[in-house]
């Protein structure tokens, strides 16, 4: 049972793919709740324009999303350069860089999922608060949010899957070094890349399942727990 025994290389591909991808999910979380929200009540020009630029990244070859990256946020990008002049703050080729491809590659998913919770809402019960007095910030807080929970753990559960599975944007913008940026799909690749690596590459792989699947697992109890919590109430 030797070649089931994770070396330290891989237990630090494993560490920074969930730190990355969990990074990702939480940063992403508010501007999809905020994106999410005005895409499904917002009225206003150009509303397709948006929704178009929040899913492109599903349809777009990852590798080209990570080009798209490279040319923003590296260091001569149009974005990166400010922010490394001014900011003192670097995307690429380091897990930050790495934390944003991902968090660009889920936010369709997370966009998607809270949407069609927001739309599921009914309106009546904003409104009922809406008339007492009640600000929309304070509706939202009160009402929305909580009927919307249950899709909004489903947007990070999906987000936060898609980044532990990120590779081509990742590996184009933040390359596939070992110990800042080899997250757990760069590993995997590296060694279906040298002889030999099949039995490093295939404990990977059951790491990547076991992950993945205790993350549905998670959603859907967390799930139920917001929606039996909702009923009660």
């Amino acid at each position: 049972m030797d070649w089931l025994h994770l070396s330290d290389e891989e237990w630090t591909a494993i560490r920074l793919s969930l730190w990355v991808s969990g990074v990702a999910m939480v940063v992403s979380l508010p501007f999809g709740i905020f994106i999410a929200y005005l895409l499904a009540r917002g009225r206003f020009w150009g509303k397709s324009v948006l929704n178009g630029i929040v899913h492109l990244p599903l349809i777009l070859p990852p590798v080209v999303t990570g080009f798209i990256l490279l040319i923003l946020f590296g260091r001569r990008g149009v974005i990166g350069a400010f922010l490394n002049d001014h900011l003192g703050i670097v995307f690429s080729f380091r897990w930050t860089g790495a934390a944003l491809a991902c968090g660009i590659m889920g936010f369709p998913l997370m966009v998607r999922a809270i949407r069609l919770s927001i739309e599921a809402v009914d309106r009546k019960l904003e409104d009922a608060a809406g008339t007492l007095g009640a600000s929309p910030a304070w509706v939202f807080l009160t009402v929305t949010l909580p009927l919307i929970l249950p899709g909004v753990i489903s947007g990070m559960i999906l987000a936060f899957a898609k980044a532990m599975g990120e590779f081509g944007a990742t590996i184009t913008f933040v390359s596939n070094i070992p110990g800042e940026t080899q997250t757990l799909s760069a590993a995997i690749y590296t060694f279906t890349q040298v002889p030999g690596g099949d039995a490093g590459a295939m404990r990977l792989t059951l790491v990547a399942i076991a992950i993945s699947f205790a993350a549905l697992l998670a959603s859907e109890f967390l799930a139920y727990l917001v929606g039996r919590r909702v009923d009660i109430e």
